[in-house]
């Protein structure tokens, strides 16, 4: 993914990403082998991170550990999670601990394995917007090179044919309890940053946890570890009307699927948008082992006699918050069900409110004027991933890809991992115009339509039939 010899540092690059998160990190393993495909990715960030502060001893993903980065679309590639695990000589430790999910903070590692080694991937390199330049027929990706302090060290312009924009999410932070975040004194801090404030967390009197997602569970479970027994002072609420654990039925695991993903695309924009928030329980849900190890560890508690001084209050919202002097938090929740409202005063927050997708504004604001909008003024993404531009761009066989911020288009399975090597796989078919990585025509045993829109996958490559000779003497 290097520049080949015989082009010019001005020559059009085929691909150009922009952020290195597990999807466009996917890609580029994925393209690492095509040596056809002059790629390059940009990341502002020193090196990869995945969620380092929800990175919790124990914790693990929810997906096998065959949703890693290449094996779904590729189980040869050399950067499979088990050719990591043999590499680093500890294949046969995994084979006896007969794990099917792996830690998070395996996952992680074996991410940075991949990273490190491939070529093509720039940290420390914040890309600041993207063009289309008509009179060259290529998009521009303006940069800004990084020194190690963060500062602006060099300006740099690429040009490329395509464009793939994995950005990934930022945590999200609800409007009623953002000035507590930004103000300074007591910890008010969000799940994606806990593990770096855990030891100020831990030294607070009362702790409350607002959010009852994984993360909120993960993190009321860490806390609940290290409280003394009695003295837990814990309170942990969330909007949802249970602690509800996530669908993980066999056929319900089936709209992670390529064959869902495709249903979904080609449905209603009014339909789809009633499902994705109908749908909450695939993919916000708790898993059930650590619903169970919550369970487990506030009965092992109650052994002495007397119960943990914990508060788990479902289906409450928080309607405003704010600071008692500079010590306490007092926050005003409304329980949606009964219609009852009251005060909580903690010394310490965390906000397990989850991430959304960042905005694209800020990157393709140069772009306006081509990208196509829904209803809903969000951008418009065919079933290859491609954003839907004016077609004075795409006549020129240009394009912009989209990773993870194409929910309202693709459904639920747009950020699971399962989902992320058939994604880039299917990105490169289509950018290289062949079947550069063959992809299965069927997924799932559900059909979810009457009318099941037929995948337009390239038929597989097969041998050319051979006339046999005829002697005509």
């Amino acid at each position: 993914m290097n520049t080949p010899p015989h082009l010019t540092a001005d020559t059009p690059r085929d691909l150009v990403g922009i952020g290195i998160g597990p999807c466009n990190l996917s890609l580029a393993a994925l393209a690492h082998p095509l040596a056809e495909l002059d790629a390059v990715f940009y990341e502002q960030r020193p090196r990869f991170d995945w969620h380092p502060g929800l990175l919790i001893d124990g914790a693990r993903i929810q997906v096998p550990f065959l949703a890693d980065l290449v094996t779904l679309a590729d189980p040869t590639s050399p950067w499979t999670f088990l050719n990591y695990l043999k590499t680093h000589q500890r294949l046969y430790p995994f084979y006896f601990a007969e794990r099917f999910h792996t830690q998070r903070a395996e996952y992680d590692t074996y991410c940075r394995w991949v990273a490190d080694q491939l070529p093509g991937l720039h940290f420390r390199h914040q890309v600041d917007a993207v063009r289309w330049n008509p009179e060259r027929d290529v998009f521009e990706v303006d940069h800004t090179q990084l020194d190690t302090d963060g500062e602006a060290q060099a300006l740099g312009r690429t040009h490329t044919r395509n464009v793939v924009l994995g950005i990934g999410t930022e945590p999200y932070i609800p409007d009623a309890l953002r000035p507590l975040v930004d103000a300074p004194g007591v910890p008010v801090v969000h799940a994606a940053d806990y593990l770096t404030h855990r030891d100020t967390l831990l030294a607070a009197g009362h702790i409350t946890v607002v959010g009852s997602g994984q993360s909120g569970a993960e993190v009321f479970l860490d806390l609940l570890r290290h409280r003394p027994t009695g003295r837990e002072q814990l309170h942990w609420i969330g909007r949802t009307d249970a602690f509800a654990p996530m669908e993980y039925s066999k056929l319900g695991l089936e709209h992670f699927t390529p064959d869902y993903t495709r249903y979904f695309h080609a449905l209603p924009e009014s339909t789809r948008d009633r499902l994705t928030t109908a749908q909450w329980q695939l993919h916000k849900g708790i898993d059930a082992t650590t619903l169970a190890a919550i369970h487990d560890e506030l009965y092992q508690r109650t052994l002495g006699g007397g119960w943990p001084d914990t508060v788990l209050t479902p289906g409450v919202r928080v309607r405003t918050a704010g600071r008692i002097a500079t010590t306490k938090i007092e926050l005003h929740l409304e329980h949606i069900q009964q219609n009852t409202r009251t005060r909580l005063t903690t010394d310490a927050v965390v906000l397990a409110t989850g991430h959304r997708e960042r905005p694209l504004d800020r990157i393709l604001a140069g772009l306006d004027p081509y990208i196509r909008r829904d209803n809903s003024e969000r951008p418009r993404v065919d079933e290859h991933f491609r954003l839907v531009l004016d077609p004075s761009v795409t006549a020129t066989g240009c394009n912009i890809y989209l990773q993870n911020a194409e929910r309202h288009t693709h459904g639920v399975g747009a950020p699971d991992l399962g989902l992320a090597a058939w994604r880039a796989a299917t990105i490169l078919n289509t950018l290289t115009g062949k079947e550069t990585y063959p992809l299965p025509a069927r997924t799932a045993f559900t059909t979810f339509g009457l009318e099941q829109p037929q995948p337009r996958v390239p038929a597989a490559r097969q041998a050319p039939t051979l006339t046999p000779l005829v002697d005509r003497r």
